[in-house]
Protein backbone atom coordinates (compact mmCIF):
# COMPACT_ATOMS: atom_id res chain seq x y z
CA UNK A 1 0.00 0.00 0.00
CA UNK A 2 1.30 3.46 -0.88
CA UNK A 3 0.64 6.84 0.65
CA UNK A 4 1.17 10.33 -0.79
CA UNK A 5 3.63 12.39 1.26
CA UNK A 6 3.75 16.11 0.47
CA UNK A 7 5.84 19.07 1.59
CA UNK A 8 5.80 22.76 0.71
CA UNK A 9 9.07 24.70 0.70
CA UNK A 10 9.67 28.44 0.53
CA UNK A 11 12.99 27.90 -1.25
CA UNK A 12 13.75 25.73 -4.27
CA UNK A 13 17.13 24.76 -2.81
CA UNK A 14 15.44 23.14 0.21
CA UNK A 15 13.00 21.28 -2.03
CA UNK A 16 15.70 19.96 -4.35
CA UNK A 17 17.73 18.79 -1.34
CA UNK A 18 14.62 16.96 -0.09
CA UNK A 19 14.21 15.27 -3.49
CA UNK A 20 17.80 14.02 -3.38
CA UNK A 21 17.30 12.70 0.17
CA UNK A 22 14.09 10.91 -0.82
CA UNK A 23 15.98 9.25 -3.67
CA UNK A 24 18.79 8.25 -1.30
CA UNK A 25 16.17 6.66 0.95
CA UNK A 26 15.18 4.38 -1.91
CA UNK A 27 12.20 6.21 -3.39
CA UNK A 28 12.52 6.09 -7.20
CA UNK A 29 12.29 9.14 -9.48
CA UNK A 30 9.02 7.87 -10.96
CA UNK A 31 7.35 8.20 -7.53
CA UNK A 32 8.58 11.76 -6.80
CA UNK A 33 7.18 14.98 -8.21
CA UNK A 34 8.25 18.61 -7.94
CA UNK A 35 6.35 21.79 -8.87
CA UNK A 36 8.17 25.09 -8.35
CA UNK A 37 7.13 28.69 -8.96
CA UNK A 38 9.25 30.20 -11.74
CA UNK A 39 8.19 33.86 -11.50
CA UNK A 40 11.84 34.86 -11.24
CA UNK A 41 12.72 33.06 -14.49
CA UNK A 42 15.37 31.03 -12.65
CA UNK A 43 14.79 28.17 -15.08
CA UNK A 44 14.48 28.81 -18.79
CA UNK A 45 13.58 26.68 -21.77
CA UNK A 46 16.11 27.02 -24.55
CA UNK A 47 14.05 25.42 -27.31
CA UNK A 48 10.83 27.41 -26.91
CA UNK A 49 8.82 24.39 -25.82
CA UNK A 50 7.43 26.59 -23.09
CA UNK A 51 5.43 28.53 -25.65
CA UNK A 52 2.79 25.81 -25.71
CA UNK A 53 3.08 25.29 -21.98
CA UNK A 54 2.42 28.98 -21.47
CA UNK A 55 -1.03 28.37 -22.86
CA UNK A 56 -1.51 25.50 -20.44
CA UNK A 57 -0.79 22.85 -23.05
CA UNK A 58 1.62 20.79 -21.00
CA UNK A 59 5.18 20.52 -19.89
CA UNK A 60 8.01 21.99 -21.94
CA UNK A 61 11.50 20.59 -22.43
CA UNK A 62 14.10 19.67 -19.86
CA UNK A 63 15.74 22.63 -18.15
CA UNK A 64 18.65 21.31 -16.16
CA UNK A 65 19.14 20.05 -12.62
CA UNK A 66 21.36 17.87 -10.51
CA UNK A 67 20.40 14.51 -11.95
CA UNK A 68 17.51 12.09 -12.39
CA UNK A 69 14.15 13.71 -11.71
CA UNK A 70 15.65 17.19 -11.52
CA UNK A 71 17.09 16.93 -15.04
CA UNK A 72 13.55 16.30 -16.29
CA UNK A 73 12.19 19.62 -15.13
CA UNK A 74 9.99 21.30 -17.71
CA UNK A 75 8.11 24.57 -17.93
CA UNK A 76 4.34 24.85 -17.78
CA UNK A 77 1.73 27.38 -16.71
CA UNK A 78 -0.88 26.76 -14.03
CA UNK A 79 -3.96 29.01 -13.87
CA UNK A 80 -3.67 31.30 -10.83
CA UNK A 81 -0.03 30.32 -10.27
CA UNK A 82 1.65 31.35 -13.49
CA UNK A 83 4.90 29.84 -14.81
CA UNK A 84 6.28 26.85 -12.94
CA UNK A 85 8.99 24.30 -13.48
CA UNK A 86 7.76 20.82 -12.83
CA UNK A 87 8.65 17.15 -13.10
CA UNK A 88 7.16 13.84 -12.14
CA UNK A 89 3.76 12.20 -11.93
CA UNK A 90 1.94 15.06 -10.17
CA UNK A 91 3.12 17.54 -12.80
CA UNK A 92 2.00 15.23 -15.60
CA UNK A 93 -1.43 14.80 -13.98
CA UNK A 94 -1.83 18.57 -13.52
CA UNK A 95 -0.67 19.25 -17.09
CA UNK A 96 -3.18 16.72 -18.42
CA UNK A 97 -5.99 18.38 -16.51
CA UNK A 98 -4.98 21.83 -17.75
CA UNK A 99 -4.55 20.69 -21.36
CA UNK A 100 -7.94 18.98 -21.23
CA UNK A 101 -9.55 22.15 -19.88
CA UNK A 102 -10.65 20.31 -16.77
CA UNK A 103 -10.70 23.38 -14.58
CA UNK A 104 -12.75 24.65 -11.67
CA UNK A 105 -13.08 23.43 -8.10
CA UNK A 106 -11.36 20.30 -6.92
CA UNK A 107 -11.31 18.83 -10.42
CA UNK A 108 -8.89 21.33 -11.93
CA UNK A 109 -5.16 21.55 -12.40
CA UNK A 110 -2.93 21.32 -9.36
CA UNK A 111 -5.78 21.02 -6.83
CA UNK A 112 -7.30 18.12 -8.75
CA UNK A 113 -3.95 16.37 -9.16
CA UNK A 114 -3.30 16.63 -5.41
CA UNK A 115 -6.75 15.51 -4.28
CA UNK A 116 -6.77 12.65 -6.80
CA UNK A 117 -3.55 11.41 -5.18
CA UNK A 118 -5.11 11.40 -1.71
CA UNK A 119 -4.20 14.87 -0.39
CA UNK A 120 -6.96 16.51 1.67
CA UNK A 121 -8.66 19.21 -0.42
CA UNK A 122 -8.21 21.91 2.24
CA UNK A 123 -4.49 21.11 2.38
CA UNK A 124 -4.32 21.07 -1.43
CA UNK A 125 -5.58 24.66 -1.51
CA UNK A 126 -2.82 25.77 0.87
CA UNK A 127 -0.19 23.90 -1.15
CA UNK A 128 -1.37 25.50 -4.40
CA UNK A 129 -1.43 28.95 -2.81
CA UNK A 130 2.07 28.33 -1.47
CA UNK A 131 3.34 27.59 -4.98
CA UNK A 132 1.50 30.70 -6.25
CA UNK A 133 3.40 32.78 -3.69
CA UNK A 134 6.79 31.50 -4.79
CA UNK A 135 7.07 28.10 -3.14
CA UNK A 136 8.02 24.63 -4.30
CA UNK A 137 5.95 21.51 -3.74
CA UNK A 138 7.51 18.06 -3.37
CA UNK A 139 5.17 15.08 -3.49
CA UNK A 140 6.09 11.41 -3.29
CA UNK A 141 4.19 8.15 -3.53
CA UNK A 142 5.71 6.11 -0.73
CA UNK A 143 5.30 2.50 0.36
CA UNK A 144 3.85 2.24 3.87
CA UNK A 145 7.13 1.19 5.58
CA UNK A 146 8.89 4.33 4.26
CA UNK A 147 6.16 6.88 5.08
CA UNK A 148 7.62 7.96 8.44
CA UNK A 149 11.12 8.32 6.98
CA UNK A 150 9.86 10.28 3.95
CA UNK A 151 7.91 12.69 6.16
CA UNK A 152 10.97 13.11 8.39
CA UNK A 153 13.11 13.92 5.33
CA UNK A 154 10.69 16.61 4.17
CA UNK A 155 10.41 18.09 7.65
CA UNK A 156 14.15 18.33 8.27
CA UNK A 157 14.63 19.81 4.79
CA UNK A 158 12.88 22.94 6.11
CA UNK A 159 9.34 22.27 4.95
CA UNK A 160 6.56 24.77 5.68
CA UNK A 161 4.36 23.94 8.68
CA UNK A 162 1.02 23.73 6.89
CA UNK A 163 -1.41 24.64 9.74
CA UNK A 164 0.71 27.67 10.63
CA UNK A 165 0.92 28.82 7.01
CA UNK A 166 -2.84 28.33 6.55
CA UNK A 167 -3.45 30.55 9.59
CA UNK A 168 -1.06 33.19 8.23
CA UNK A 169 -2.82 33.20 4.87
CA UNK A 170 -6.24 33.37 6.51
CA UNK A 171 -5.03 36.28 8.64
CA UNK A 172 -4.50 38.15 5.36
CA UNK A 173 -8.09 37.45 4.27
CA UNK A 174 -7.30 34.38 2.15
CA UNK A 175 -9.87 31.56 2.08
CA UNK A 176 -8.86 29.21 -0.74
CA UNK A 177 -6.73 29.00 -3.87
CA UNK A 178 -8.26 30.99 -6.74
CA UNK A 179 -7.14 29.89 -10.18
CA UNK A 180 -8.53 33.13 -11.65
CA UNK A 181 -6.23 35.24 -9.43
CA UNK A 182 -3.26 37.10 -10.88
CA UNK A 183 0.02 35.21 -10.43
CA UNK A 184 2.49 36.69 -7.95
CA UNK A 185 5.21 38.90 -9.41
CA UNK A 186 8.87 38.39 -8.58
CA UNK A 187 8.68 41.36 -6.17
CA UNK A 188 5.61 39.95 -4.41
CA UNK A 189 7.34 36.58 -4.04
CA UNK A 190 10.39 38.23 -2.43
CA UNK A 191 8.16 40.21 -0.05
CA UNK A 192 6.19 37.11 0.90
CA UNK A 193 9.33 35.06 1.59
CA UNK A 194 10.70 37.85 3.79
CA UNK A 195 7.44 37.94 5.76
CA UNK A 196 7.61 34.25 6.61
CA UNK A 197 11.32 34.36 7.32
CA UNK A 198 10.61 37.09 9.86
CA UNK A 199 13.05 39.42 8.15
CA UNK A 200 12.46 43.00 7.11
CA UNK A 201 13.16 43.80 3.46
Amino acid sequence: MTKTVTGLFDHYSDASAAVEELKSAGIPDRDISLVSNNSDGRHSDDNNAAEGAGAGAGIGAAVGGAGGLLTGLGIMAIPGVGPVVAAGWLAATAAGAIAGAVVGGAAGGLIGALTDSGVDENDAHVYAEGVRRGGTLVTAKVDEPLVFEAEAILKRSNWVDLPTRRSEYEGQGWTRFDESAEPYSKTEVVEDRARYAGRAL
